[in-house]
């Protein structure tokens, strides 16, 4: 979906309805899907916004069109699913913005769910919760691009030993995967083969390995869409650790 663009047309009604209540001017916005434009009879609506806001949204084209896109994903995955589904927008004082992944919503995190739920019921939620994210783990490690240590080892031209040291010292992103044991993603290597340096940064900043992997997985607004990996594997470095920076700001 493109990102908002603003229009001049606003219904005369509705501004002199607006100067009457000593209202702040407004801006109409056309959203529309990425082949059209704005003609007349195309697809689209229009979003009425204050004036500066309008303006806000146009500098930031791109961190909108990554909020909509997670908006439409998120309704298209709780149809599907049949339950609610969950995406957070963080913007910082700068208008910086970072939208993680959609996920399945836990009902009882909802404090008002809570403070209803009976002690089993609720339980019974967590327990649910829990068990969803072992599933999740379990998916992601057993993909192709996820090697035991042993196999980053090789590829690494070092020992396993080495690299458990080195994932200690958060030198390389490894994974827990309980009964499979530690994973490591190939894709944390740069072009020369060897591991990404601000990786440590980045497990400072964001507390632990399965953060670490969210933030270079998911895309990110400050980074235009990228996710932190693409920033990285494009060059943008120092964009990335700001970014990283931002969110790590906010869990803390």
């Amino acid at each position: 979906m493109a990102a908002p663009k603003s229009s001049s047309r606003a219904s005369s009604g509705a501004d002199q309805r607006d100067r009457r209540a000593g209202k702040a001017s407004t801006a109409t916005a056309m959203l529309v899907g990425p082949d059209q434009t704005l003609s007349a009879g195309a697809d689209g609506f229009k979003l009425t916004v204050p004036k500066n806001a309008s303006r806000m949204l146009i500098s930031r084209s791109k961190q909108v069109g990554v909020l909509l896109q997670s908006y439409g994903e998120a309704i298209a995955r709780s149809r599907t699913a049949g339950r609610r589904v969950s995406f957070r927008v963080e913007v910082d004082a700068r208008g910086a913005t970072v939208v993680s992944a959609v996920e399945d919503a836990v009902a009882a995190r909802d404090p008002a769910v809570v403070a209803a739920a009976p002690d089993a019921e609720l339980e019974a939620a967590l327990a649910a919760a829990r068990q969803r994210g072992r599933l999740r783990a379990a998916e992601i490690l057993s993909h192709d691009d996820m090697l035991s240590a042993d196999a980053f080892a090789k590829t690494l031209g070092t020992s396993r030993v080495t690299v458990n040291s080195k994932r200690q010292n958060g030198q390389v992103l490894g994974l827990d995967g309980a009964k499979r044991g530690y994973r490591f993603p190939v894709w944390q290597l740069d072009t020369e083969g060897r591991p990404y340096t601000e990786l440590v940064t980045l497990h400072e900043l964001l507390g632990g390995p399965w953060a670490v992997y969210r933030f270079l997985v998911q895309p990110h607004g400050q980074l235009d869409g990228l996710s932190g990996r693409e920033a990285l594997e494009r060059g943008r470095a120092k964009a990335a650790l700001e970014a990283a920076e931002s969110i790590g700001r906010d869990l803390r």
